[in-house]
Formats: C-alpha cells, sequence, structure tokens
C-alpha cells in the first residue's frame, strides 16, 4: 500500500528521466496552495538550474509526458516553472479504499524492524516528580508507541535515580528521625524489622530529604556522615541495603502511580543501583583499551575529535576524591543496555541542556565498543514555561508536584465540562473518568504540538478550550463521529463499511477529508524518522478539522442516496479509526460520549 505522494512522486521522476534528468527531481509534496492543486513539484527549477536550461521549457516538457496519466486529473504549471497536480478521482477511490480496508487506518509498518530503547522519565527516590519530569515523559511515551506501533521491538526505561549520595542523606536522616530506623541500619542481617520498615513511607521521605540535603549545604559534620553512609551503602553494608529497598519501593510504587495516572507506563526501571556492580570491570576494560589518562588526580577518558567547532571536556572517570561519578554510571548503562538487549537504537528524552553531557557519553561509549557510532542519540527539548516566559513555577515560586498539576488539570476539566454541558447526565464515576481523559489531553497536545526543541508557554485556560488547537477538541470530534456512527448502527448493523472502491467522493469536503486520510502515512514517517511527534499532532488536528467541515458540509445519515450514505459513513469510521491510533500514538485516550 503506497500512499499518494509516493505514487505521485514516482510517476514524475519517471518523467523526468525520459527528460534525461535526474529523477530526483521528481519529489512530490503536498501543495502550499491546496486551493490552485492537491500536491505540487518544484524540481524544474533545481533541474534548470543544474543544466543550464529554463526551468519552465522543463516543467513543460515534464508535463507533456504526464499527459493521460489516470494517477492525475490535471497537471498544471504555474509561476516560473511549479507544476500543481490534482490527482484522478479513481486513484483517490482506490486508495481511500485501501485506507478504510486496512486495520492500521494507513499507518506504514516499518520496512526493517529494529530494537529499540527508550530512555525517558528519570525519576529519583525519594523525590516526588515535578514538572520538570514532564516533557520527558510526555515525549518519550509518544515515541516509545510510534516505534512499537510501526514494528520496533521496544523497552520504555524510566531510568530510576536510586543511587548515590542522596541515599546516605536519607539513610543518615532516617537514622536521627526514628530510633527503630537506626535499629534497621545498623542490623547486621538484612530485613530483620520488617515492621519498623513497613512504617517509612513516601510522605516520610518527601520531608526528610529536602531536609537533610539543606542541612548537608551548611553542616560539614553531616554531609560527611552522608558521604560514609553513601559508601558503606555501595560497599554492601546489610542495614543500610535493607533501607535503600525500602526507599526504592515506596517511590516506584508512588511514581508508577502518578505515571499511570498521565497514561505513562514503563517495560524497565533499571536505575543507577543496577549498573554500579559493573562499573569496576568496565574502568578495566577502559584502561585494557588505553583510554584512561590522568588529570590532576582524576581519571578521564579524553572525547575530542579534530574538526570539532569547539573542543568537549573529556569525560570524567573517577574523581580526585576516588568516586566514580554520573557520567561513568552513564558510560556502565550503556554497556548494561547492550548486554541485555544489544539495542540497534537508543533514545535519550531528557532537556535539551544536558546535550554536552550526553556527546561526551555518547563518544566514550564509541570510542570503549559499548555501542555502534551513531545508535545513541540525546532526544533534548526546550523548557514548559509559565506566561513571564520562565519555567513554570507555583505561584510561591517553588517547583510544581506533577500530582498537583495533574489535580488542577483535572478540575479545570470538570469545570469546562460543566460550562458546555457534557457528561453531566452521566454517573459519577464515568464523568470522572472524563475529566480525567480530557485533562491528560490538555495537557499532552499542548506539549505534543509544538516541535520537541522548543520551548512554550503553560496556558491551562487555552489548553482546556474544547475550541481551537487543543487536546480537548480533539476527544470532542472523536466523541462526536462515536456518536454519528452509533445513531447509524441503530438501524443498520453494517453502517460504516463499504467495500473498496464503492467510495462516492464529489462534494470537496469529502475530497478533502479523503487526502487527509492519505496524509496519515507521510506525518506518521516524519515523526519516525526525525524523533517528533509533533507531525502527528499536527495532523490529528487537520484530520478532527477536515472532518469538522466534512460533517457540515455533507449530510451523512440524511445522504440523498443509500451509496452516499454509506460512503459516508465509511469516511466517518476511518477518520475515527485514524484519528484514535494518532492519539493513541500521542498517549491520549478518547472517551465513549461526553
Amino acid at each position: 500500500m503506497t500512499d499518494l505522494i509516493a505514487a505521485l512522486s514516482e510517476a514524475v521522476s519517471a518523467a523526468f528521466a525520459a527528460s534525461g534528468l535526474p529523477a530526483q527531481h521528481g519529489r512530490v509534496t503536498a501543495s502550499d496552495r491546496p486551493d490552485l492543486a492537491d500536491f505540487q513539484c518544484n524540481g524544474a527549477l533545481a533541474a534548470a538550474k543544474a543544466v543550464g536550461r529554463n526551468p519552465r521549457e522543463i516543467a513543460t516538457e515534464v508535463v507533456g509526458r504526464l499527459a493521460g496519466d489516470p494517477l492525475f486529473s490535471s497537471v498544471e504549471i504555474a509561476g516560473p516553472g511549479f507544476i500543481n497536480l490534482r490527482v484522478g478521482d479513481a486513484a483517490l477511490v482506490r486508495r481511500t479504499g485501501e485506507i478504510a480496508a486496512d486495520p492500521s487506518a494507513g499507518l506504514p509498518p516499518v520496512a526493517a524492524p529494529r530494537r529499540v530503547l527508550v530512555d525517558y522519565g528519570g525519576p529519583n527516590v525519594a523525590k516526588p516528580m515535578h514538572v520538570g519530569h514532564l516533557r520527558a515523559s510526555i515525549i518519550g511515551e509518544s515515541l516509545k508507541r510510534l516505534y512499537r506501533r510501526r514494528g520496533d521491538t521496544v523497552l520504555g526505561d524510566a531510568h530510576f535515580g536510586d543511587w548515590g549520595f542522596q541515599m546516605g542523606l536519607l539513610i543518615v536522616a532516617a537514622g536521627d528521625e526514628d530510633p527503630r530506623w537506626r535499629a534497621v541500619a545498623e542490623q547486621t542481617a538484612p530485613d530483620q524489622d520488617a515492621e519498623a520498615l513497613a512504617t517509612l513511607d513516601l510522605a516520610t521521605l518527601d520531608r526528610l530529604y529536602p531536609m537533610a540535603a539543606a542541612r548537608a549545604k551548611d553542616d560539614a559534620e553531616y554531609r560527611d556522615r552522608a558521604r560514609l553512609a553513601t559508601a558503606e551503602l555501595q560497599g554492601g553494608k546489610p542495614g543500610y541495603l535493607a533501607l535503600w529497598r525500602r526507599f526504592t519501593e515506596v517511590s516506584q510504587v508512588a511514581l508508577a502511580r502518578d505515571f499511570h495516572a498521565l497514561g505513562i507506563d514503563f517495560d524497565l526501571w533499571k536505575g543507577e543501583s543496577t549498573v554500579d556492580p559493573l562499573i569496576a570491570p568496565m574502568i578495566e576494560d577502559l584502561k585494557a583499551k588505553d583510554l584512561l589518562a590522568e588529570d590532576q588526580g582524576a581519571v578521564i577518558l579524553r572525547v575530542s575529535r579534530q574538526g570539532d567547532r569547539r573542543e568537549l571536556p573529556p569525560l570524567l572517570v573517577i574523581s580526585s576524591a576516588g568516586s566514580a561519578m554520573y557520567g561513568t554510571t552513564d558510560l556502565a548503562t550503556v554497556l548494561d543496555r547492550k548486554d541485555s538487549f544489544d539495542p540497534h537504537l537508543v533514545l535519550y528524552c531528557v532537556d535539551q541542556r544536558q546535550a554536552d553531557h550526553f556527546e561526551i557519553v555518547f563518544r566514550a561509549a564509541y570510542l570503549a565498543g559499548y555501542a555502534a557510532e551513531g545508535s545513541l542519540e540525546h532526544i533534548g527539548f526546550g523548557t514548559m514555561n509559565g506566561t513571564d516566559g520562565k519555567p513554570f513555577k507555583t505561584r510561591a515560586g517553588g517547583v510544581l508536584k506533577l500530582q498537583d498539576l495533574i489535580g488542577m488539570t483535572t478540575e479545570k476539566a470538570r469545570e469546562r465540562l460543566h460550562e458546555a454541558g457534557l457528561g453531566e447526565a452521566f454517573p459519577p464515576e464515568e464523568f470522572e473518568e472524563i475529566a480525567r481523559k480530557v485533562a491528560v489531553a490538555a495537557l499532552k497536545f499542548a506539549d505534543l504540538q509544538n516541535f520537541r526543541g522548543t520551548s512554550y508557554v503553560f496556558d491551562l485556560d487555552r489548553f482546556m478550550s474544547f475550541e481551537g488547537k487543543t487536546g480537548p477538541y480533539l476527544l470532542y470530534q472523536a466523541v462526536r463521529i462515536k456518536s454519528l456512527l452509533r445513531k447509524a448502527a441503530e438501524t443498520d448493523p453494517s453502517a460504516g463499511s463499504v467495500g473498496e472502491g464503492a467510495f462516492v467522493i464529489g462534494e470537496a469536503a469529502e475530497r478533502d477529508l479523503a487526502l487527509l486520510l492519505d496524509a496519515f502515512d507521510h506525518a506518521v514517517c516524519e515523526a519516525y524518522d526525525k524523533r517528533a511527534p509533533h507531525f502527528i499532532a499536527e495532523h490529528a488536528y487537520r484530520l478532527a478539522q477536515g472532518f469538522s467541515k466534512f460533517y457540515a458540509a455533507c449530510p451523512v445519515l440524511t445522504a440523498p442516496d443509500d451509496a452516499t450514505r454509506a460512503s459516508r459513513l465509511t469516511l466517518s469510521a476511518t477518520t475515527l479509526r485514524q484519528l484514535d491510533i494518532a492519539l493513541e500514538l500521542l498517549g491520549i485516550e478518547t472517551p465513549e460520549r461526553m
């Protein structure tokens, strides 16, 4: 099954080749002026420049070779040599039938499936998620869904922050807080006091950690105790390990709950602790490969390359104090992933400000042979900002917890549903579920409609509107189609299904909707190749708009004849299936009704 852009490009490329010109100039794109044409080809201008001919003369020759091709209803020259293309009705009907018959509604499978690992989320033990985790989670989840839906074998890894100095801080703080926890810490056999450990909950960790972190800044003795506790934990002290396991357990349960509320779920919860046993042998391997050097008491791995526009600093492998560093852990994670999954591609969905760090780690991994050149990619993104243009904060100036953001957004969803008179007659449980889906749609679409590399302003009132380019608008259009199909099924159980080639595409709005359905293939491929979900978000919005115009212009249930009614119902059903799939790729669920 080939989309129209590919089919038309093949035909126009053949026409260029027949004229003795490179076939690559026959590339077809969607028209900049849909009022004039469906598609366009600008290759005559580039070809003319290369061979020193008049572009309109080349365009005339190409157009002549396309005359009579049933793919086109018209092929015209505009301006200095642009070629405007309008698809033939038979070709459009055939393509629409293919999409309607396809369970994936035109979503193309990948040609060569790969093993892909998506690293996103990045939550930490004892630290509730905040809005800073939102973009990594939303973008990473969408990429995981996109790659998996196209046929790749994909794992999503939360990359849990569960090791290091913060664990030492918590161990010291817990021991000072409660004698029972101090007794657990000093035990010589693991998990002697399960009852004491059970009283250590997330609320306690949430209170202890910021207190301990603040005290460590000014209290050298406290800081040294925490450092010693960190070293003893990593050395395997049983009581410290018992406390650490409890810290990670209660944190992961709460974090998984918050993620799941956003429709985000991980396959792996591996963390820094997972790769700690790999670090010592890895360092020996790096030494054997003659990749390490001493520098002012530290051990480094130089990654700069000839031709770099600016010199990247080396990877700091071991500090002058003898500790393995953050980058060392990341390098060991690359090695662990190679050994356990051997991915063809690893995508790191992390703030754009970490670009240099990842470039250093990636280069080190390539030098060491832990990953193939180009197989590690940093999927950077901008920040979610407040109306002041700065990273989003609470009114008091603090970092907003993600759970509070979800609650705030859900409350706004309830308000908007009531204002619009939607869902009020439903049972309370169903209304709450609709409000949750509207809230998540608002949050996710607000983020994913932007190219991930840009920052955007968080404006809850605008995001929550049922009009305009918003998640709630898309849900409303999906629910409208579901309602239409339910009404049709009351009188005709087969409504929404016609045979391939049985479409009646006569009205302009029908034609426009059919062309939008065809565009899904291109949008998905762009999102996949560029690791950019906004292509799918844009397609979903345009598709919803196209259906709204179709619905207004083309009566469905009261169509003039049975063939037109059946065709329009199938167009509606296919639009719903494609819209549902597009939203699912964005991590957005649609309710059955509103």
